[in-house]
């Protein structure tokens, strides 16, 4: 085989001039395995080491039987060469040759595939596509996700479904596959989008894809790039969103990844004292120029719609996971924010902002940091939405309580109308509620077998009603009652009982309802889409409010009810803003839901006879462990059957 050339395909002063600075945001065209008519043009940046060369398939895994050592461009620590004969599909890894004299071999940093687990070598992958989203694109970049309807379907691949193979019982379905299986799914069940577990590349099935070894490489347990991209192309087909986890925060040490890439630290700063993991430098421009890039990757490569961030608040914070005894770090301020990350996440989002019409950004960030999804340039760090980590908190604390408790800690219910449009929330049940001990949902509830279904059925109504957009783990449409198990598909077998199947139904019903009614998502984040009837009854637990859309063809009032208590009423009052006729459209006590039935088969009338401070009220049956839903009809637009005359 011939020795490698220098061929500097795209690689111009002003593209290495812009990775060296942080400020190369398309990096992936040029870094990497870039494969020809004739061969591969291998580029990696790997600066202070003696030599690098390429080894794998295509010499034997010998770098020595040929010169195939990367050329350096200049002393920018950028090396690139081009290896005739090497092909799509072919294994590799970057040998290293340190001043001591030792060789360490390592994963290409921007390498489009990976060797399955438990190999660790790179793969050679051609990233030609023919999608089939243009219509999905084009109606993304003028949609505005704030007035759009989002109930997010949040998924690990590995383990929504696995096939009942006895002969190979460790097999996933690969990405085609689950795109014959799961996108079907998630249009019948209403969701809008979903959200992968992160697929980049993993050593580990058990971390679930957040400490990853190969940033720009889907990962080889469902297939190749090329797979990925259809799954998401099928979707996009659908109508279905998608969004991606994406972990900025911290990589995996294994030997072949990225840490000690040079044989000393080069990506990363320092090591995660709560996860074993590196923290990425921020403060290094290359680091920035690989992860901006990364990011930009998965928009353009795949077309993903969202990136939501993996542990935010362990970058915002230099102290994040240190114990009390620890000594203290302090920036130049005098505070204890990581000044780097935040310029960092900064610049990230101004760039998805800016260059990526309609997607967006999505920030895990459980403290209180403030104005998350604020512009950069009001100080804010950008992001286009925040997981509603209180929420989530004091809601499944409440819902936990036996029922005798519950009237003294009904403020869990309110207080989060103290905050709600302070940022752009999305209201989170995601899967690190169902593991580790703390349960799956439907086993947080309390009583028995059937207030347990009753309680389920109504945290996924008041969830729905909240103002923020929505996500839900899988298996809690099926109310699995183990946590949820990583090497395990979920217990579809549990839809063979009534219980189970009826409450499928229901989250099925509660999705499509969710989308129908633009009350629920039109006016998501001011307070002109929600207001209080009666948030303080807390002796008999319940909590009365309305949701309203403005600007829409018909302006919708939606009135909730919820009954978080034992006691049923035939006829409870409730106050009104607005006369007219109030139907009920969703009722979680219906019998069909697995309810005692409990149901309002009639639209009320508004009576003009004040109650909650609103002028008008109605008078209505209450479910126990149940909601209500109306929908305000104009006086000329109700439906009775009148007898005809003669």
């Amino acid at each position: 085989m011939d020795k490698p050339d220098i061929i500097r395909k795209n690689l111009t002063d002003e593209l290495i001039y812009l990775y060296n600075t942080g400020e190369l945001y398309h990096a992936y065209r040029t870094f990497g395995a870039h494969a020809g008519d004739d061969g591969v043009q291998f580029t990696v940046w790997a600066p202070d080491v003696r030599a690098v060369r390429v080894t794998g398939d295509f010499n034997g895994w010998n770098p020595d039987s040929g010169d195939y050592v990367l050329q350096e461009i200049g002393n920018t620590g950028i090396r690139t060469g081009f290896i005739r004969g090497a092909c799509e599909g072919q294994k590799y890894k970057l040998d290293i040759e340190l001043y001591s004299g030792e060789h360490i071999l390592k994963a290409d940093p921007f390498a489009f595939g990976s060797e399955p687990r438990p190999g660790t070598a790179s793969v050679i992958r051609d990233m030609s596509f023919e999608w089939g989203d243009s219509e999905w694109l084009e109606n993304r970049a003028r949609t505005n996700t704030f007035t759009s309807p989002m109930n997010i379907y949040e998924v690990h691949l590995g383990s929504w479904r696995r096939p009942q193979d006895p002969e190979n019982p460790e097999r996933f379905y690969n990405y085609r596959e689950l795109a014959d299986l799961l996108v079907p799914y998630v249009l019948d069940m209403g969701y809008t989008h979903v959200e992968f577990l992160p697929v980049m590349e993993h050593p580990l099935d058990a971390s679930w894809g957040y400490q990853v070894t190969g940033y720009y490489s889907p990962t080889a347990r469902y297939g190749k790039a090329s797979d990925l991209k259809y799954l998401i192309d099928k979707c996009h087909q659908a109508g279905i969103g998608v969004i991606l986890d994406w972990v900025p925060g911290h990589f995996c040490p294994d030997a072949h990844g990225l840490a000690n890439f040079n044989g000393n630290k080069l990506y990363e700063s320092e090591l995660h004292p709560e996860w074993g993991t590196y923290k990425f430098d921020f403060g290094r421009p290359q680091v920035r120029s690989f992860l901006l890039s990364n990011a930009m990757y998965w928009i353009d490569e795949y077309h993903v719609d969202g990136l939501r961030v993996d542990g935010v608040s362990s970058m915002l914070y230099l102290n994040f996971g240190l114990s009390d005894s620890a000594p203290k770090k302090v920036n130049k301020y005098g505070g204890d924010g990581n000044l780097e990350a935040i310029e960092f996440l900064k610049e990230f989002n101004y760039m998805v902002g800016s260059r990526c019409p309609g997607v967006f950004t999505v920030a895990e960030e459980s403290s209180a940091w403030p104005m998350v999804t604020k512009p950069p340039h009001d100080g804010g760090l950008g992001f286009h939405y925040k997981w509603n980590m209180g929420w989530m908190n004091d809601t499944l604390k409440y819902m936990s309580f036996d029922f005798p408790y519950r009237s003294y800690e009904h403020n869990k219910l309110t207080f989060s109308m103290t905050y709600a449009y302070s940022e752009n929330y999305i209201l989170p049940l995601s899967h690190d509620e169902v593991v580790h001990g703390k349960c799956s949902l439907i086993g947080r509830m309390p009583g028995d077998y059937w207030r347990k279904f009753a309680g389920i059925r109504l945290l996924a109504l008041y969830q729905m009603t909240h103002p923020g957009k929505k996500l839900n783990f899988m298996g809690h449409e099926i109310a699995q009652f183990i946590e949820w198990r990583e090497y395990e598909q979920l217990e579809w077998f549990l839809l063979g009982y009534d219980n189970h199947y009826a409450y499928q139904q229901y989250i099925r019903t509660l999705n499509h309802l969710y989308r129908e009614n633009t009350a629920l998502w039109a006016d998501d984040t001011t307070w002109e889409g929600f207001k209080w009837v009666d948030p303080d009854n807390r002796d008999q637990g319940i909590l009365t409010y309305t949701r309203k859309s403005h600007g829409t063809e018909e302006d919708e009032l939606l009135l909730v009810v919820l009954n978080t208590g034992v006691q049923a009423f035939d006829e409870f009052v409730i106050g009104v803003p607005e006369k007219g006729y109030y139907k009920e459209i969703f009722n979680s006590d219906a019998a069909e839901f697995g309810g005692s039935g409990r149901v309002n088969t009639r639209q009320v009338r508004a009576k003009k006879k004040p109650a909650h401070g609103m002028p008008y009220s109605i008078t209505v049956k209450m479910p126990v462990i149940g909601g209500c839903i109306f929908k305000r009809r104009d006086p000329d637009s109700r439906t009775t059957k009148t007898k005809r005359k003669g």
